[in-house]
């Protein structure tokens, strides 16, 4: 036995030449990059020249009758900005840092015009080979201060649209505590619809922005769905860990609902009949709670990128939060809530400040993405923290499935149609409240 582990140790064990020959590919491989680099037109011969490319990626007006422009070289080239125009009329403009921008590098385009609240604008921007980039804005407004009161203004709206909503679904706990086992996974089902729709949704809108403000040469459709899988795959690992760790306590604190479990306990076997059990009955009393978690997580990456785009919105004076649209994202929201209560209805005695953290996990980073959104708006970091949120709320949705699956069979699954309308209505219910944001 002795000789087999010191032969399995040799075997292992990596020598100087066996490095060098996993370090050679990357050196030829690099060398390769310099050269083409660095050796324009030596592999390649050709006198056309690129086209340049500019992305206008924002444009924010100040109340000092300045409009700037923040744009970026996405083309393959070294480019140099001529001049600038509002409305296809030239202004003397000035370039910060300077005009000639290298591959991926930024610059400031700050043009002096009097400019009014609420009219369209269209900014372009003219290269010195004569190519002109634009971007309309359908109505300005003053780009917000980081000041008290405003940030008193978007906390509000923040509270208004994710706080108060998600809060007002957790009081939905004691009626979903009391469900006969049909009705509790009709409102699991009908967790798992909002959660789809929720996680379609935050595609859709991060690719909307994709789109509109970043340039074909970032592959943001690309690193939307990279962030999304890779978000997916860490949490489904991260609730693994979690759910373990919290088996190995010796006393649950939760009483669970037996009635609501249709699905046996796995029978092992007489001699193991007893520790398998008691870890059956701990995996039941410790997921509803973890999976609750994991919902409010999922949701609260959510609502920060929903956040990031209503801050953003009023940046850019796209969108007047007039009472209805809050009223619209409080009725869509106000759902979540549901999504997060639904699963620990087969627990008893949840503390209500456990409640309460759940639904500010979910709820508050509203705020803190309205105050980046509308402080500090990036484009890049709008996608990626709302692909954040779609793959978050795509683990929730696995883990609710996996639940379900464990505790109703793959056939009562399957076969019961109160599990089939609740996934159909939630929803519908999402996207008739979505109207009306």
């Amino acid at each position: 036995m002795e000789i087999e582990e010191g032969n399995t140790s040799n075997t292992h064990r990596i020598s100087k030449r066996t490095i060098l020959f996993g370090v050679i590919p990357f050196i030829v491989i690099g060398a390769m990059v310099v050269l083409l680099l660095n050796s324009s037109g030596v592999l390649f011969q050709s006198s056309i020249k690129p086209l340049p490319e500019i992305s206008i990626e924002k444009v924010q007006f100040s109340e000092n009758n300045m409009i700037t422009a923040f744009v970026r070289n996405t083309g393959p080239s070294e480019i140099s900005i001529a001049q600038a125009d509002v409305n296809d009329r030239i202004y003397p403009a000035a370039v910060e840092p300077g005009r000639t921008l290298t591959r991926l590098a930024d610059a400031k385009v700050i043009i002096p015009f009097v400019w009014n609240t609420g009219e369209p604008y269209t900014i372009g921007i003219t290269t010195d080979d004569g190519t002109r980039f634009d971007k309309l804005v359908n109505s300005a407004a003053a780009a917000p201060r980081p000041t008290v009161g405003q940030a008193s203004t978007f906390a509000l709206i923040g509270t208004y649209v994710g706080i108060i909503p998600v809060m007002m679904g957790l009081v939905w706990y004691p009626f979903i505590r009391r469900l006969s086992p049909n009705k509790y996974n009709f409102f699991l089902s009908l967790t798992a619809g909002l959660l789809v729709f929720l996680g379609i949704d935050a595609l859709l809108e991060s690719n909307e922005i994709a789109v509109d403000n970043l340039a074909p040469a970032f592959n943001a459709q690309i690193l939307i769905i990279m962030v999304a899988i890779v978000t997916l795959i860490t949490l489904l690992y991260v609730s693994q860990r979690l759910i373990q760790r919290a088996s190995k306590r010796s006393k649950p604190d939760i009483e669970y609902k037996t009635e609501y479990s249709s699905h046996p306990e796995p029978d092992l076997g007489t001699r193991d009949m007893k520790s398998t059990s008691t870890s059956f009955q701990q995996q039941l009393l410790i997921r509803p709670i973890a999976i609750s978690m994991m919902i409010s997580i999922g949701i609260g990456l959510h609502n920060f990128g929903e956040g990031l785009a209503i801050g953003a919105a009023v940046l850019l004076g796209e969108v007047a939060l007039s009472s209805f649209l809050i009223l619209g994202f409080t009725l869509h929201n106000t759902t979540e809530g549901l999504a997060i209560v639904a699963p620990m209805a087969k627990s008893r005695r949840i503390p209500v400040a456990k409640l309460i953290i759940m639904g500010l996990i979910a709820g508050g980073p509203t705020i803190m993405g309205a105050w980046i959104g509308g402080f500090l708006y990036s484009p890049i970091a709008t996608v990626i923290f709302l692909s954040i949120g779609a793959g978050a709320i795509f683990q929730v949705v696995y883990s609710i499935g996996s639940w379900m699956y464990h505790t109703n069979g793959s056939r009562g699954l399957l076969s019961n149609h109160w599990i089939i309308i609740g996934f159909a209505l939630g929803m519908l219910i999402m996207y008739l409240t979505g109207l009306l944001v």
